[in-house]
């Protein structure tokens, strides 16, 4: 991976260095600051504007090679839309689209965080700060040749111009410790399947240590002890042994109970005896973005500091076609005592988190518990790659993640809950089935799921549209997004830090 850019805070005044970006609102009009330190260009620059038709708007960016009477090679105005309606992600946004705009080879940036009419909050440049630090974000760990024009890494330096730097640093300090979580699981998804097997991603997850996280790895002869008989049912077919990893950060009041996070992690998913297709197979190494996020949000949460007990837990396999493999028809006992009747074994999933769900109740007691799965293709039908679809037993939890999801533009959009949908999973042979069908697919894998959280308040979020392969944005270009660490780091701060 390459390293993401470098980010300083200094003082307005301050000289700038390297590219020098600067914003402007829809009226074209810039802040005291930036009229000072552009003065001897203003009028190159609002020819600029007029020989563009350049309007401002929020995303849009007009540059200037050599600007007059400018100690800079390069000048970069960015439109912000309406300078008094800006939100929270419309400054991710921007840092994003800033750290785009910076040509590659540059060693160093400058942006002068101000805007007319008002005081430039150190929250909002924090938030330009971590959307240029997530954009800046490659994966390019296997790359051993260079594309014609392409030129050698180097290390970026961004620095903001800023009213109050110590303020801002103040508040860079935790989003840096998010976007830390985010780039991990980014790393962790983006790696392919032969590197990244689960005695690998297990051993990743113990590096959380180094940032104060309590780390415990189950293996295969500790899970068959403990009886998670449902999960290592669906990495039998592989020569590569199932993890379960635990991960806890008491931040909290000792004997607190913690809220927990538990992630799918299939880091290769075949679809085992029934395969899947070949077409597009190679994007399963991409099945264990809930657990990627897990382990990011703990890197986060422990690297920040923050103030709650939180459990993470991972269960980590992969679905192979081998002669030992599960076969439809097969039944199996979950670690709950329930029975369950495997009709796909693509559909192996909910199989992993219907253990370690279990798991987790009975052995934290959580507040509660939010699991992530890249569960169904079926959700990607309902709602496509904007939203990750949300179920869940309560309103209050289904509540605040909706909020935490519109803070961070990390959206959920919920879906429903009913006996109805319950009934499609019932089995002539066993307490369940493992699917329940075409129809609803996404709704009666979460019907699924709420059979092994009791009366835990439990929310659900499936997030095969937004994990991988989601559409390019301004703060990420890349394959795997890292989706849930900002969402679900936002939903501790907002209610159950104290």
């Amino acid at each position: 991976m390459s390293e993401p850019v470098t980010i300083a805070f200094a003082k307005h005044g301050a000289a700038p260095s390297g590219v020098l970006l600067v914003l402007v609102d829809d009226a074209l009009n810039f802040g005291r600051e930036a009229q000072k330190l552009l003065k001897p260009a203003l009028g190159q620059i609002k020819r600029a504007f007029e020989a563009d038709r350049f309007k401002g708007k929020l995303g849009g960016a007009l540059e200037l090679i050599a600007p007059e009477g400018l100690d800079v090679a390069r000048l970069i105005v960015l439109g912000t839309g309406k300078a008094g309606e800006l939100k929270p992600t419309d400054f991710l946004r921007l840092g994003g689209i800033a750290a785009g705009k910076i040509p590659g080879g540059s060693t160093a940036a400058t942006l002068l965080a101000d805007l007319p009419g008002a005081k430039f909050a150190p929250e909002a440049a924090a938030e330009i700060a971590l959307g240029a630090r997530l954009r800046s974000y490659v994966f390019d760990r296997y790359k051993t040749r260079k594309k014609e024009g392409d030129t050698d890494p180097v290390t970026l330096t961004l620095t903001l111009l800023v009213p109050d730097a110590a303020a801002a640093v103040r508040a860079w300090t935790p989003r840096e410790a998010v976007g830390d979580g985010v780039l991990l699981a980014r790393d962790l998804v983006n790696e392919p399947a032969n590197v990244l097997d689960p005695p690998e991603f297990a051993r990743r997850a113990t590096e959380l240590s180094a940032v104060g996280v309590d780390v415990e790895v189950l293996d295969d002869a500790a899970l068959s002890r403990i009886g998670m008989r449902a999960l290592l049912g669906v990495g039998q077919g592989s020569i590569k042994e199932s993890r379960v990893v635990v991960m806890r950060w008491n931040g909290g009041k000792p004997g607190e109970a913690p809220v927990a996070f538990i992630g799918k992690g299939v880091t290769f998913d075949t679809g085992g005896i029934s395969i899947k297709p070949a077409a597009g197979m190679e994007d399963m190494k991409g099945d264990m973005g809930g657990a990627a996020c897990v382990t990011g949000l703990m890197h986060a949460l422990a690297a920040r500091k923050a103030k709650v007990n939180a459990v993470g837990v991972i269960g980590i396999v992969e679905n192979m076609p081998d002669g030992a493999a599960q076969r439809p028809g097969d039944i199996v006992t979950s670690l709950s005592g329930q029975t369950i009747e495997i009709i796909n074994t693509d559909a192996e999933g909910r199989l992993v988190l219907a253990d370690v769900l279990w798991y987790t109740k009975d052995r934290f007691k959580p507040k509660f518990m939010v699991d992530l799965a890249t569960l169904t293709g079926a959700i990607m039908v309902a709602l496509g790659t904007e939203n990750a679809g949300l179920f869940s037993n309560d309103d209050t939890l289904s509540t605040q993640l909706a909020a935490a999801g519109a803070a961070t533009g990390e959206k959920v959009w919920r879906m429903p809950l009913s006996p109805e949908y319950d009934k499609l999973i019932d089995s002539k042979f066993a307490d369940m089935k493992n699917t329940g069908g075409r129809n609803g697919g996404s709704i009666t894998a979460a019907q699924f799921l709420q059979r092994f959280v009791d009366k835990t308040p439990w929310a659900h979020l499936d997030i095969a549209g937004t994990a991988m392969a989601s559409p390019a944005s301004d703060i990420n270009k890349s394959w795997g997004a890292g989706w849930g660490v900002r969402l679900l780091d936002q939903l501790v701060r907002d209610n159950y830090e104290k």
